[in-house]
C-alpha cells in the first residue's frame, strides 16, 4: 500500500485492469449478439401486424386527374358582297339565282290621296282611326275653374269699387303712433270682404284698419268665364300728416 503511494516505485506494480476490460467487452458483445439473434430465431413472438407493416410496401399515389378538354370555337365566316356598306364585285357566279316577287297591290277601296283605305272626300288628311266621317265638330271639354285663387295686392287694387278710409284713433294720434297695418282678406265671388285678420302693424291701429276695410267693395274676379274667390293682402297706411 505504501509502495503504491510512492513515486519512487517506478511503475513496478502490476495490475489486472487490462484483462478485466477485455473480458467485459467480450461479454457485452456476446450479449448484444444474443439479443439480435433471438428475434430472428423465434419469429412467432414478434407482432404480425407490425411485421406486415414493415414488409409490405405502401400503395402508390393516385394518378392525377385528366386535363380538361379544350373548347374549340368554330367561327363560321359568312361571305357577303358588301364592303364597308358598299356593294362590291362578286368573285364568283352564284349557282342559284333567286327570283324575288313583290306582293300585289291591294285593290282600290275608293280612298283619297293622303287618306286611309276606304276614306271619303272631306275627311281628315291621313285619316283618323275610329274618327267620325264628315265635317262634324269635336266638342272641347270645359275646364272647371278653381274655387279660390291667390292674387297679389297690386291686382286687387284695380278691382276696388268702394274704399272707406280708416278713422285715426285719438289715443294713437296723441301718442304720435303711425305706420302700416297689413291685413289678410278673402274677396268673395260677389266682391265682399270676408275672413279679415291682421298680419302685422301697430296694435293701436289694427282695429281701425279692420273696421274700414270690412266696408270695401270689389269687382268679382273672373277666371275662365266664372267668378272665383280671391286670397289677397291689403295694406292700410296711417300717417300723422295725412290725417
Amino acid at each position: 500500500m505504501f509502495e503504491d503511494s510512492l513515486i519512487e516505485s517506478g511503475n513496478k506494480l502490476k495490475t489486472k485492469r487490462g484483462l478485466t476490460t477485455t473480458i467485459s467487452v467480450v461479454f457485452q458483445l456476446m450479449l448484444v449478439a444474443v439479443m439480435v439473434l433471438i428475434p430472428l430465431l423465434f419469429t412467432e413472438a414478434l407482432p404480425k401486424t407490425q411485421l406486415m407493416t414493415f414488409l409490405v410496401a405502401p400503395p402508390p399515389p393516385p394518378p392525377p386527374p385528366p386535363p380538361p378538354a379544350a373548347v374549340v370555337h368554330v367561327v363560321k365566316q359568312i361571305q357577303t358582297n358588301l364592303d364597308n356598306g358598299q356593294l362590291r364585285t362578286p368573285t364568283k357566279i352564284p349557282q342559284k339565282i333567286l327570283d324575288i316577287k313583290e306582293d300585289a297591290a291591294p285593290p282600290d277601296m275608293g280612298g283619297v290621296v293622303g287618306g286611309v283605305p276606304g276614306g271619303v272626300p272631306g275627311g281628315s288628311m291621313g285619316g283618323v282611326l275610329g274618327g267620325i266621317i264628315g265635317n262634324a265638330t269635336t266638342a272641347v271639354p270645359k275646364v272647371a275653374a278653381p274655387q279660390r285663387v291667390r292674387v297679389s295686392a297690386g291686382v286687387t287694387q284695380g278691382l276696388v269699387l268702394k274704399k272707406v278710409n280708416p278713422v285715426y284713433p285719438p289715443i294713437a294720434r296723441a301718442a304720435r303712433i303711425s305706420g302700416s297695418v297689413v291685413l289678410q282678406a278673402e274677396i268673395s265671388k260677389t266682391g265682399d270682404i270676408q275672413n279679415l285678420h291682421a298680419i302685422s302693424g301697430p296694435p293701436m291701429l289694427i282695429p281701425a284698419a279692420i273696421d274700414a276695410v270690412r266696408q270695401w267693395k270689389y269687382k268679382p274676379y273672373i277666371l275662365n268665364g266664372e267668378p272665383v274667390e280671391v286670397d289677397t293682402q291689403i295694406t292700410v297706411i296711417f300717417s300723422l300728416n295725412g290725417g
